[in-house]
């Protein structure tokens, strides 16, 4: 019985190096591959994400769509600023995200694509929602969307803007075609006027801006840098005031740390001060629907 030949060494240098050459083209490519960022309020129960995809991979077959998330609280400008700004920093230059939450849709407002310092594309309605991405980035130029020949057709939907005008322009820029010819500079956009966290003599003033996905843990405005400025060490209970309710909870490092259905202080994985019950659902076990009022008290000496 003949025995399969065995590579000598040389053969199998070859073949290892043709391997790794194989993977290294490949990793390229797959880097250098067209990618879009996709977030809206649309849910999923229909099919409007879909037909928005289809669009945009008509347009630019080799695409890659990834989702934020397509459950954003409706009408939410500011919880989706919060979250685009919570994942640019994942994804590099040349990626374009869009963003359909669009109260104003078929109004005055403009429809535009920014483009920040760091090299991302932002095609949005000019409502908000890029002002934490201003924030982070800087915004290097701002342009409104005129070219008809970058959007579906001339009649347009005046209540689905998602396909018939952030879709396809998307899918162009994600395409390389040169996306100052979408439309003219313009010269101001649409900021939210966000609440920042004060400190004062009693302690900090901020806010509850959102809730932490299915959990009901209480997202807030306050850092972990300026919460550190109270001094309050793990361990130590902290004095609250959320909405009018009066709490005194301990500050933890992470859930386990109190016992099942107890309440905790963190800080979670953005940086920011949380509020959570281990095993449980802080909003709902407290009525708190965000924006709510917090007020930090100092601790006691």
């Amino acid at each position: 019985m003949n025995k399969p030949a065995v590579p000598d060494a040389f053969t199998r240098g070859v073949l290892v190096a043709s391997l790794i050459c194989l993977l290294v083209c490949a990793g390229s490519a797959l880097a250098g591959q067209p990618t879009i960022v996709f977030m809206s309020d649309f849910g999923t129960i229909d099919d409007s994400v879909a037909i928005c995809k289809g669009v945009m991979i008509g347009i630019e077959p080799d695409l890659r769509i990834i989702d934020i998330t397509h459950e954003v609280t409706p009408f939410s400008v500011s919880d989706a600023a919060r979250f685009l700004a919570g994942v640019i920093s994942y994804f590099g230059p040349d990626t374009v995200f869009v963003v359909v939450v669009d109260p104003g849709v078929g109004s005055a407002r403009k429809p535009i694509v920014a483009k920040s310092r760091k090299g991302h594309y932002f095609v949005l309605p000019d409502n908000g929602l890029i002002t934490m991405v201003e924030d982070a980035d800087g915004i290097e130029s701002v342009r409104e969307i005129r070219n008809e020949e970058w959007m579906t057709g001339r009649a347009l939907s005046s209540t689905f803007h998602g396909r018939d005008i952030f879709a396809p322009v998307a899918a162009h820029i994600a395409a390389r075609k040169d996306w100052t010819t979408v439309g003219p500079l313009s010269s101001n956009h649409v900021r939210l006027q966000l609440k920042q966290p004060q400190m004062n003599e009693d302690g900090i003033s901020g806010e509850i801006i959102g809730l932490d996905g299915p959990y009901g843990n209480l997202v807030t405005n306050v850092s972990a840098e300026l919460f550190a400025q109270l001094g309050y060490k793990p361990g130590q209970t902290v004095s609250a005031r959320i909405k009018e309710q009066q709490f005194q909870i301990p500050f933890v490092k992470t859930f386990s740390d109190v016992p099942v259905n107890q309440p905790l202080f963190y800080i979670d994985s953005r940086g920011r001060l949380g509020v959570a019950i281990n095993h449980g659902n802080f909003a709902s076990s407290y009525s708190v629907i965000p924006p709510a009022r917090l007020q930090i008290l100092r601790p006691q000496e």
